[in-house]
């Protein structure tokens, strides 16, 4: 019994200690002026989540970041090291090859990583890159992309009220994506709770959110769940969001918590697994999507926005752009083109390892694209062009396929055009009759509508951010 006021004093002590660090943490994370965006509370270095909200944290990423600096003269003396942009970088592995200093490059979750220690500068991983995602400084292990201007709120900083989320605020991943779209109608809801309820002026939406792919879907449900009057609004069909995700697989490495629906986790399941997934969604919640219904116009209409989509004029007090970073891909208008084995883009090169690819297109990136392929061990690449020659190309793109057609690691097939897409084949006309090419995936590349010249169109300001090379044990990596 005598032992009791002890224990009691040691756990009361103990106690205290901890509460003690935790505030000394919470004040330490003030103090660098880091709080949560979304409920302002202090939050610690190095914290995946609010500790109040739980907010996750790497959404605000990008739009917290600071302004790229405009790039300094290189100091005399200082070393040179490679930096890759993760914004860019395909995965291909061609850097990795060319880098004459073992275990100065390496390929880590898909993307190229510079070990700084190990790297000389030497810049043959620039020449090689494909898609232009290396290059060479001796500044700060930093790298800047281009993205709209944005409050940490993903609101527009030069047109209020004009929210944009997902792939076309710079951030590519599904998970992001999904956080961006729930995070941002959040505000908006929050904005709007004051201009609510019966007063509301007849005929005109809470908020129009343009796109239906995770963050347009995620936002959506969101608006939902806060019973906002919303529209969706999707240039083709709910499956194209979800079909043209340039990956051949899906994977989350946690849940992801989707409004109204709860945890969402996908383990290394097709796109075609993940289109059900949300199709379960919009049945489970009832969330209503318009289809084929492509957005012409945004402008401000006084206090409200008009957003134009063919004949359909809505107003609406704020609106969401989630259209994704790819826009509208010019498409081949071919028999098959549906299938889920045609891309427009492609984001890790080396899922094709092994296969037999045809890429459509005879432009830069048709050009990269084919090139970065042709470097993946086993694939076999076909380059379609319905031009004679190639007479569109960077320099640098030009020299690069010259050599991969003389090693016979991209086949070109000039003044071909495709046909019909099947499941094993792809049936192209030439000059010399129907040819039919046993196929395993088709890369369309023939240019299409980008969306920065719509966001420029809708007063949406393009910035240069920086962002810092995270640490690992042994290697830095751009993102």
């Amino acid at each position: 019994m005598d032992q009791w006021p002890t224990t009691l004093a040691f756990v009361a002590l103990t106690a205290l200690f901890v509460i003690q660090h935790v505030r000394q943490r919470a004040a330490r994370g003030a103090a660098a002026g880091r709080h949560c965006p979304r409920c302002r509370a202090p939050v610690p270095d190095g914290a995946a989540h609010c500790g109040r909200c739980r907010a996750p944290l790497q959404a605000y990423a990008l739009v917290t970041a600071p302004a790229a600096a405009p790039e300094a003269a290189p100091v005399a003396g200082a070393a040179l090291h490679a930096v890759v942009r993760a914004d860019a970088c395909a995965g291909c592995g061609t850097c990795v090859d060319a880098c004459p200093e073992p275990g100065a490059l390496t390929l880590v979750d898909k993307i190229a990583r510079v070990n700084l220690s190990a790297c000389k500068g030497h810049a043959d991983c620039v020449a090689a890159c494909p898609v232009g995602a290396i290059f060479v400084t001796a500044g700060a292990a930093v790298q800047t992309v281009a993205v709209p201007d944005l409050t940490e709120h993903f609101e527009s900083r030069q047109v209020p009220g004009l929210y944009v989320v997902g792939e076309l605020g710079g951030r590519g991943l599904i998970k992001n994506a999904i956080n961006e779209g729930k995070l941002a109608m959040e505000h908006v809801g929050a904005v709007l709770a004051p201009e609510r309820g019966p007063a509301a002026e007849a005929g005109v939406l809470d908020v129009v959110v343009v796109g239906s792919g995770p963050a347009g879907l995620s936002a959506g449900l969101e608006a939902l769940n806060q019973r906002l009057r919303y529209a969706i609004l999707e240039q083709g069909s709910l499956a194209d969001s979800i079909l043209r995700y340039p990956r051949h697989k899906v994977l989350f490495a946690e849940p992801i918590r989707v409004p109204l629906y709860g945890d969402l986790w996908v383990s290394d399941a097709s796109k075609e697994s993940l289109l059900e997934v949300w199709q379960t969604v919009i049945r489970k919640t009832g969330l209503r999507v318009r289809t084929d219904c492509r957005v012409d116009s945004i402008a401000r209409d006084g206090g409200l926005f008009k957003v134009q989509a063919g004949e359909l004029l809505l107003h609406a007090r704020r609106v969401v752009l989630a259209m994704g970073r790819r826009g509208t891909p010019r498409r081949l208008g071919v028999p098959g083109e549906a299938l889920d084995k045609v891309f427009y883009d492609i984001v890790e090169m080396e899922a094709f390892a092994g296969r037999r690819v045809l890429v459509v297109g005879g432009g830069d990136s048709a050009i990269e694209s084919a090139l970065g392929l042709a470097n993946q061990a086993g694939t076999t690449v076909t380059l379609s062009y319905r031009g004679s020659e190639f007479t569109r190309l960077k320099e640098r793109n030009r020299a690069k396929l010259a050599a991969a057609l003389e090693a016979g690691t991209v086949r070109p097939l000039l003044r071909s055009e495709v046909q019909e897409i099947r499941r094993d084949a792809v049936s192209l006309r030439t000059a010399g009759g129907v040819q039919a090419l046993p196929n395993d995936d088709v890369i369309v590349r023939i240019g299409g509508d980008a969306p920065q010249p719509f966001l420029e169109r809708c007063g949406v300001r393009i910035v240069k951010k920086a962002l810092a090379v995270a640490d690992d044990a042994n290697a830095r990596m751009a993102g």
